[in-house]
């Protein structure tokens, strides 16, 4: 049985008077991914910033490698190793895509190996390679969320949460960003997707969870989910 890295139990959070979070709980064991899906304004983003520090929380427990980090903010996390590519990408827009990249290595400070994970993250993505030294600004919004994913990965997350990283593209870019979510995954990094398209999440999925209203309604094997009729009804149309 691999550990459990990230344990979120009871979570609740609430924006003034409106509950947003109702008492969410889940888990991601290392070498997992884990898909949480459902639709617009299920309460998924609430629940990643939540996690990361960047939403404060009204009740419940959060834990990280087996130790509560409820109330810490999102630099010490990302120190520790929880590193999330947000909703809308959030790329320095005046600087440079290898700046960028750069800036998601902000903790560390070995260059050497920084050089090095640079270049594998030019591997992963070669159209950033080729527009090194373009402003992120100036990008379409799919390399906007390769840039933000690369970035992300330059801080060597121990767990990584993406946001929504389809929302917005084309459907041959969805189709690349899928394809690198997998090979990142493959490569040993322990992934928590937040996606609307559930089919696309799930069929990359090891284990999902289903989101509604701000509560937790269904869980299990991503392929079990998939196949179930209720998610098929409500997520894919069928």
């Amino acid at each position: 049985m691999a550990p459990t890295l990230l344990k979120v139990t009871g979570l609740k959070v609430a924006y003034g008077g409106i509950q947003a979070v109702k008492g969410v709980s889940f888990e991601v064991q290392q070498g997992e991914l884990v898909s949480l899906i459902g639709a617009n304004g299920a309460g998924k983003t609430t629940t990643l910033k939540a996690v990361t520090g960047i939403q404060p929380v009204a009740a419940g427990e959060i834990e990280f490698m087996g130790k509560s980090i409820r109330g810490q903010g999102a630099w010490e996390l990302v120190k520790q190793g929880l590193v999330m590519v947000p909703e809308g990408r959030g790329v320095f827009a005046r600087m440079s895509i290898t700046e960028n990249l750069q800036m998601g290595a902000f903790v560390r400070n070995d260059k050497a190996e920084i050089d090095a994970d640079i270049d594998k993250v030019f591997a992963l993505f070669p159209r950033l390679k080729e527009r090194a030294k373009q402003l992120a600004g100036t990008m379409s919004g799919g390399e906007q969320q390769m840039l933000a994913m690369g970035r992300a990965l330059m801080a060597r997350p121990k767990v990584l949460l993406m946001d929504e990283p389809s929302m917005g593209l084309s459907p041959i870019l969805v189709d690349k960003i899928f394809e690198v979510v997998a090979d990142i995954h493959q490569r040993g990094t322990t992934i928590l997707l937040v996606e609307q398209n559930a089919s696309r999440a799930l069929a990359l999925a090891d284990r999902g969870y289903v989101m509604e209203s701000g509560e937790i309604t269904m869980s299990g094997e991503a392929k079990g989910l998939l196949a179930d009729p209720r998610v098929r009804a409500a997520y894919l149309g069928e």
